[in-house]
């Protein structure tokens, strides 16, 4: 049997108060848990530790004063320890770490990250692109503090907010016939050479679009970068089907690109933020309540090509 901190806490209260009743009301206890504790510690140390004197109250032996030392110390340590818990949980400091599989996240993780940098703040900022299953692994075993991902493929021990639906797109090089187009469909992409973003859930997502209208695209490229895709089709090597887009519409070499909606009724991805709601620091709290705002008000909209 061990000493618990109770005990110890109701035993040097008793002995700094002199009294086993006094101690009992200020720690809101009956006297007799008081009582007991002080008979469990001398009991598991086999020791006598206090002198009961039924007109006088307690006072403590040699033995008893060396241990109300030593428990002091270990209280003011654990109180100390539970305070400093309590302030990191409540303070905009401390580290945060976002584990993300979202190709365009570097367009809209800067805009949500501003409130998080004033200087006040004591903030460091840790990322990782990952894919899904890494994200939501890494959530899950404490690496990451929060996660975007794509949610149709999220496991039951992760919880977490739905921020946007991003339908599946069309990107074109600016000079190709299709960016004379308002719109296009899958038909049309099927005469096309198509270069496709090879990441996980990416790829079988795109190629389950195809089967299910039976359209047959041959691939002329797999990237597993979403940059990499953009500059191969700003290159003309071919068309893409993406479902989120950056703020700008040229590739990493320079050539401009053209979004165009796909008219077929296709299942959108959805873009979600993954964290542990049940007992998020404030900077996750925070970090959550702004991806919120940023996709709520409209402004993450800018990011998804509707049909």
């Amino acid at each position: 049997m061990t000493v618990s901190l109770r005990s110890m806490r109701y035993f040097t209260t008793a002995l700094a108060r002199g009294s086993i009743s006094q101690a009992a009301a200020e720690l809101n206890v009956a006297a007799s848990a008081v009582s007991a504790a002080i008979d469990q510690i001398e009991a598991q140390l086999q020791l006598q530790l206090v002198n009961r004197v039924r007109s006088k109250g307690i006072t403590a032996t040699a033995s008893g004063r060396v241990m109300e030392r030593k428990f002091a110390r270990l209280l003011e340590e654990y109180d100390a320890v539970m305070q400093e818990g309590s302030e990191l949980k409540q303070a905009m400091k401390g580290e945060l770490r976002i584990g993300y599989y979202a190709p365009v996240a570097p367009a809209f993780l800067p805009a949500i990250l501003t409130s998080l940098s004033g200087p006040d703040d004591n903030i460091t900022l840790h990322f990782e692109e990952c894919d899904n299953d890494r994200a939501q692994d890494g959530l899950l075993a404490g690496d990451f503090d929060a996660i975007l991902f794509v949610s149709d493929f999220a496991r039951p021990q992760v919880s977490f907010d739905l921020l946007i639906e991003a339908p599946a797109y069309c990107l074109a090089p600016a000079d190709h016939p299709l960016a004379r187009q308002q719109n296009v469909q899958l038909a049309d992409l099927s005469r096309e050479r198509l270069i496709v973003l090879n990441r996980p859930v990416a790829v079988d997502y795109y190629r389950r679009l195809f089967d299910g209208t039976g359209q047959n695209p041959t691939p002329f490229a797999y990237a597993n970068s979403t940059e990499m895709v953009r500059s191969l089709v700003g290159a003309g090597y071919g068309c893409a089907v993406l479902n989120m887009i950056p703020t700008t519409d040229l590739s990493y070499g320079g050539h401009p690109l053209v979004a165009l909606p796909i008219t077929d009724p296709l299942p959108p991805l959805s873009l979600a933020l993954g964290y542990d709601k049940s007992k998020p620091r404030r900077i996750v709290r925070h970090f959550a309540q702004q991806c919120r705002v940023y996709f709520r008000d409209g402004t993450g909209r800018q990011h998804i090509v509707a049909p």
